[in-house]
Formats: structure tokens, C-alpha cells, sequence
């Protein structure tokens, strides 16, 4: 073995037994401790962000927004369809007094609009899906700048973690990183401050 082989393996082996004194309890190893990053190292904290989104005024006004525009949206499609199922049975009741030509003009019409009914609630959908990423897309912005101004102003963490309840690959995390709260309480006042000037 030259040199260089023998001082890698050394390395190894001086790494894997202090990760084996630093490694996590286990049934093979109870007393064992997990590591603690060293004093100077990474600082960390997390967001709850299903919290903060079910708590966040801004995100309720936009969610509420969204469901009047959905509803308005879901309305005018109704409206139309109703406008066209009424000129359709009037034309089924009332076509037999109109003269031939007059009937293959209201056929085209009444055949015309069908066809714009059927991708009428293709258009309307896409107008929702279109103006909801569009909100989120604002409302992340404004929580991810905010987040960034925060850190910035108290110089705390060098990581700042998202949290969620459905999505996450973070099987614990301890409850003293979690800084949602003071995220949530700054966010509201931006966002009432802001509310106030309109």
C-alpha cells in the first residue's frame, strides 16, 4: 500500500468511529447522542406553513376572493347556459310557425351558440385556475419576502425551513426552530398596515 491509500484509510476509520460515538440511540446503540452542530455552525429554523396559511389574514381575503370570482365566473357560464336551453325550447315549441328560412337561421344560431357552450365551461375554468396561481404566486412573493426581510433584520439563521403537514421530508424537527408564530404575527401587521392605506 503506497502512502496516500494508508492516510485515506485512517480518515475512514477515524470518521466512521466518531460517527459511531456520535450516532443516534439505537437498539444496537442506546447511549449514543445525536449530533449537535457545533457552536458558530448552521442556525436553522422552520415554518409551519400549513399554520400560517390557515392563520395569515392576507391568504383568508385572497381564498375568499377567489371563491367570489369562482362563484361569479361559475354564474355568468349558468346564466348563459340558461339564456341558450330557453331559446332552444322556444325554438322547439315555436319553430313550426316560422318560414323555412327563418327556421335554418335559428338552426345556425342555436347550433353556433351549442358549440360555444360546450367550451364555455373550458374557458371558465382556465379564467379560475389562471387568476388563483396568479394570487398564489402574489401571496408567496409577499411571504417569501417577508421571510427574507425578517432574517435579514434579526441576522438569526442561515437556513429557514418550510413545513408542511402533507408535503414534508422532515419526519421531526424540534419544536424550539419553529418560528412560525413570530412569522405569522409579523406578516399580519404587514399585511393590515398595508390594508389600511387602500
Amino acid at each position: 500500500m503506497n502512502k496516500t491509500t494508508v492516510i485515506a484509510a485512517a480518515a475512514a476509520l477515524t470518521l466512521g468511529l466518531a460517527a459511531c460515538n456520535n450516532a443516534p440511540a439505537t437498539k444496537e446503540n442506546p447511549n449514543a447522542t445525536a449530533p449537535v452542530v457545533a457552536e458558530g455552525g448552521l442556525k436553522i429554523a422552520y415554518v409551519d406553513t400549513d399554520t400560517l396559511l390557515a392563520h395569515y389574514q392576507y391568504a383568508k381575503d385572497l381564498e375568499a376572493e377567489l371563491l367570489a370570482y369562482k362563484n361569479q365566473q361559475e354564474a355568468t357560464g349558468r346564466k348563459q347556459m340558461e339564456s341558450f336551453q330557453k331559446d332552444y325550447q322556444d325554438y322547439l315549441q315555436n319553430g313550426s310557425t316560422m318560414t323555412l328560412s327563418q327556421q335554418q337561421a335559428k338552426e345556425a344560431e342555436l347550433k353556433q351558440r351549442a358549440e360555444r357552450m360546450a367550451t364555455l365551461e373550458q374557458e371558465l375554468t382556465a379564467k379560475i385556475m389562471e387568476r388563483q396561481m396568479t394570487e398564489n404566486t402574489k401571496l408567496l412573493n409577499a411571504i417569501f419576502a417577508f421571510v427574507r426581510e425578517y432574517n435579514e433584520q434579526n441576522q438569526q439563521f442561515d437556513v429557514i425551513l418550510r413545513k408542511t403537514f402533507e408535503n414534508t421530508p422532515v419526519l421531526y424537527v424540534n419544536p424550539a426552530m419553529d418560528i412560525t408564530q413570530e412569522i405569522l404575527d409579523g406578516l399580519n401587521a404587514e399585511y393590515a398596515q398595508v390594508k389600511g392605506k387602500k
